[in-house]
C-alpha cells in the first residue's frame, strides 16, 4: 500500500510541477521573441486551422500567430486572463497586434480591455455570428430563438469539449440542464464535408434537437485579416 501510495504522490508532483512549467511558458513566451514589424494575431485555437490556412493561402509572411486553448470558451473569463497576459507580454515586441477572438461571452469586458493595448478583434458578438455574417446570424436567431451552434472545430471536437467537457458523459441529467431551452442544432460548415454532416445530425439527435446545415465557409473571418496591412 505504501508503495502504491508513494507511486500516486510522484505522478500528482509530476502532474503539478507539468502544469506550472506550461504556466510559465505560457507567460514567457514573447520574452524569447525579437522585437518585430510583424503584426500579431493572438486568436482562438477553435480557429487555427482556419487561419493557419488563409495565412498559407494569401502569403500573408507579415502575421504571426499565437493561439489559446479552446477549451476556455467553456469559461469566458478566462479569456480575458489569457488575453490579458499575452498582451502584456509583447505588446511592445510587434508592430500591431490584432486578437482573434469576438466578444466570446464577456460581454463587452474584452472590448474595454483592448482599448488599454490599442487592439482590435474580430467583428460580432461570437464566431457563429462572423462565420455566417451578421444577417444571416440574425435571421437564424429570429426564425428559432433556441438555436445552439456548430462550427467544423466543434464538431470534430463534440465529444471532448462539449460532451465531456461539459462533464454529460459522467452526468447525464446536465444534458437537459444545458440543452433544455435549445430547439435546434444547427451547423455552419467552414468546409463541405459529409462526413462531418453526418455526425453534426447525429449530434443533433444526442441533444434531441432539430438539425439544420448551413455552408458558410470563412465568412468575414477572411476579410478581416485581409486588411491587416504589413505596414499598420
Amino acid at each position: 500500500m505504501k508503495r502504491v501510495k508513494k507511486r500516486q504522490n510522484n505522478g500528482r508532483k509530476y502532474r503539478f510541477t507539468k502544469a506550472k512549467r506550461q504556466a510559465t511558458h505560457t507567460d514567457k513566451w514573447a520574452d524569447r521573441q525579437e522585437p518585430s514589424e510583424k503584426i500579431l494575431v493572438i486568436a482562438c485555437g477553435a480557429l487555427a486551422k482556419e487561419i493557419t490556412m488563409l495565412i498559407r493561402a494569401n502569403g500573408w509572411t507579415h502575421l504571426k500567430t499565437r493561439y489559446l486553448p479552446a477549451k476556455l470558451h467553456n469559461e469566458p473569463a478566462k479569456i480575458l486572463e489569457q488575453l490579458r497576459k499575452n498582451l502584456q507580454n509583447a505588446h511592445k515586441m510587434f508592430s500591431r497586434i490584432f486578437v482573434g477572438y469576438a466578444d466570446c461571452g464577456t460581454g463587452g469586458q474584452l472590448d474595454a480591455m483592448l482599448e488599454e493595448f490599442g487592439a482590435q478583434r474580430l467583428p460580432g458578438a461570437h464566431c457563429y455570428e462572423f462565420y455566417s455574417g451578421s444577417k444571416t446570424f440574425e435571421k437564424i436567431v429570429q426564425e428559432e430563438i433556441g438555436s445552439y451552434f456548430l462550427t467544423d472545430f466543434l464538431v470534430k471536437s463534440f465529444e471532448k469539449l462539449i460532451w465531456q467537457g461539459m462533464k454529460i458523459d459522467s452526468h447525464p441529467q446536465l444534458l437537459q440542464i444545458y440543452f433544455g431551452n435549445y430547439r435546434k442544432l444547427v451547423y455552419l460548415a467552414q468546409t463541405k464535408n459529409p462526413e462531418l454532416q453526418a455526425q453534426a445530425q447525429e449530434f443533433a439527435e444526442r441533444l434531441g434537437l432539430k438539425y439544420e446545415y448551413r455552408f458558410t465557409g470563412y465568412g468575414e473571418l477572411e476579410p478581416a485579416l485581409s486588411v491587416l496591412s504589413a505596414t499598420g
